[in-house]
């Protein structure tokens, strides 16, 4: 294989992004994990599984809702302003308080 073509192949290899499949089951189990950190005030702990959680599952409302409680508690303003107004346009009726909803 010639050095022009082996070049070529790695420029395109990091371009491939990693593919994540749907898996809502995947989805509900790391957003208990993450309720289990957070319980315990393990905020770092429990922002990672709320973020794995929206890689398989998007747009689950209770992850981006339980991210942004955490983003807050860590001290990331933006991220939590960010994932709170996802909330109600996943679930515009949900059952969380509209209080928590308007951030």
């Amino acid at each position: 294989m010639s050095g022009v073509a082996i070049s070529d192949a790695e420029e395109s290899a990091s371009d491939v992004q990693e593919f994540h499949p749907w898996d809502p089951h995947k989805a509900a189990k790391d957003v208990e994990v993450g309720d289990f950190y957070f319980k315990r005030k393990n905020y770092r702990a429990a922002l990672e599984r709320y973020k794995e959680a929206l890689i398989f599952k998007p747009n689950d409302a209770i992850a981006n809702f339980r991210l942004a409680e955490c983003s807050e508690k860590v001290g990331t303003t933006s991220d939590a302003i960010t994932h709170y107004q996802e909330y109600p346009k996943i679930l515009p009726h949900g059952h969380l308080p509209p209080t928590r909803r308007r951030r």
